[in-house]
């Protein structure tokens, strides 16, 4: 089945199972490794757990970089595709390159001194800040591993492949899983490298991925075959990708400023919250990627109808999303609701933590069928091109929200009242975020004409 078939064709919701699946499946893998990653070093050391619970919002800012990147192709190469400019498309995939090896060098310059300051923020323990700089040092210096793979799964993505993608992102995670634990506590012929051997581990199956996603790349047929070696920088293109892309990696962004900054609210509460701040956010992803593999799914149907001008097929894509994200986001709501204690236990919390842990927990879970909402929509947005109005939802909730909100409530009501400002953030984003589709629908959609294909 070629592109045409597959995204102007099938019937939506077995076409959005189909292509979401893969994406949810390796995002469900890749939430796993974190979880794991997190798991062996509280095993290891709690210093360790701390560490990475620190370094977590400088790892959402590399994600949010190369996410905005990725999701500026694929939305810019399923909309070509959908118009039928083949050949637009094709230069599109190869300006992803080119934009990543730029990424790359600037994560690896942002390498040197930056960590240290960055954790000397946050705590006077030294072996947290050397446990932290050797960690977020070499995930910076080998970027380029995760980077340029998502920069091929993009494109994989933007024409339907979904299970090559699939793939690609596995064999990454279950590479750096196996590795987390021999090069951890030095299993085997591997030296006990702690901390830093999780940051080995994670770099290798990064690099692991890359290899094969160009295997793939150059030698699968997936109807656009790249020449990186005629490839000319064309400033439309790159306006296209980057009008997307960086408003959508400036939203990803805003988690990690939400994190720093919570991180600075409830340091004055001791280690524990803010380590209890960073398990909250590692378990939440099994939660929340199912979600963002629907966007994947999504994506590609939405930006090609949206060029083909199919008004129905973008309209019910929408629907049957926000149907499957709410219904996933309610079963994690239940499993936060009744089962706190034991999955905390999972990280060898001790009393303090649980004791703060459970009521947290059940106060931020309160909001996720908000967050699937708004989340779908903004995936809408970044389909049509206009990124920016996600961006400003996502401003609106974790920036202007969520942190003078949790500010306020900490010095009124202590650590417990902080948790409150997550459920009141996302109740103020789901109604921005409606309001912009109304306005997106009557500016964009509405009036969608079927084009006429050659």
């Amino acid at each position: 089945m070629n592109t045409d078939q597959k995204l102007g064709q099938t019937k939506i919701t077995p076409l959005l199972f189909r292509m979401s699946g893969p994406a949810i499946i390796s995002m469900l893998v890749q939430a796993a490794y974190n979880i794991v990653d997190s798991i062996f070093l509280a095993n290891y050391n709690e210093n360790a757990l701390s560490a990475v619970s620190l370094a977590f919002p400088i790892q959402m800012i590399i994600i949010a970089i190369f996410v905005g990147l990725g999701i500026g192709i694929n939305s810019v190469i399923s909309r070509r595709l959908g118009e039928g400019k083949k050949d637009e498309a094709v230069n599109s995939a190869e300006h992803g390159f080119f934009f990543g090896i730029i990424i790359w060098v600037v994560l690896a310059l942002c390498s040197i001194g930056l960590p240290k300051i960055f954790f000397s923020q946050f705590t006077q323990t030294q072996q947290i800040i050397d446990y932290g700089i050797s960690y977020i040092s070499i995930i910076l210096v080998f970027s380029f591993g995760r980077i340029l793979t998502q920069v091929v799964i993009s494109i994989l993505q933007a024409t339907g492949d979904m299970f090559s993608a699939m793939v690609i992102q596995l064999v990454g995670a279950i590479t750096n899983i196996i590795l987390d634990a021999f090069l951890i506590f030095g299993i085997w012929i591997f030296p006990e490298l702690g901390i830093t051997g999780a940051a080995i581990a994670t770099v290798i199956g990064q690099l692991v991925s890359m290899i094969l996603a160009f295997v793939i790349l150059f030698t699968k047929k997936n109807g656009l075959r790249l020449n990186l070696k005629k490839f000319k920088l064309n400033s439309t293109i790159s306006k296209n990708i980057l009008i997307v892309g960086i408003p959508a990696g400036i939203m990803q962004a805003l988690g990690s400023i939400l994190i720093g900054g919570l991180n600075g609210i409830l340091s004055k509460f001791g280690d524990d919250a803010y380590t209890l701040l960073g398990v909250y956010f590692k378990i939440q992803s099994i939660v929340f990627m199912p979600i963002f593999g629907l966007c994947q799914g999504m994506m590609p149907i939405l930006g090609y109808n949206y060029g083909a001008g199919n008004k129905k097929r973008v309209i019910e894509t929408l629907k049957v999303g926000i149907i499957a994200a709410v219904s996933i986001m309610i079963v994690g709501t239940l499993a936060f609701q009744l089962f706190p204690a034991q999955i905390l236990s999972v990280f060898n919390a001790n009393d303090n933590m649980l004791s703060i842990g459970i009521p947290a927990f059940r106060i931020i879970s309160s909001c996720f069928v908000f967050a699937a909402i708004s989340i779908i929509i903004s995936t809408l947005f970044q389909a049509l091109g206009d990124a920016y109005l996600s961006m400003i939802a996502s401003f609106t909730r974790q920036i202007i929200v969520i942190l003078p909100a949790a500010t306020i409530l900490s010095r009124t009501y202590g650590l417990q009242g902080t948790w409150f400002a997550f459920p009141i953030s996302e109740v103020v984003c789901v109604s921005v975020v409606i309001a912009f589709a109304i306005y997106e629908y009557n500016r964009k959609i509405k009036n969608l004409v079927p084009i006429e294909r050659n």
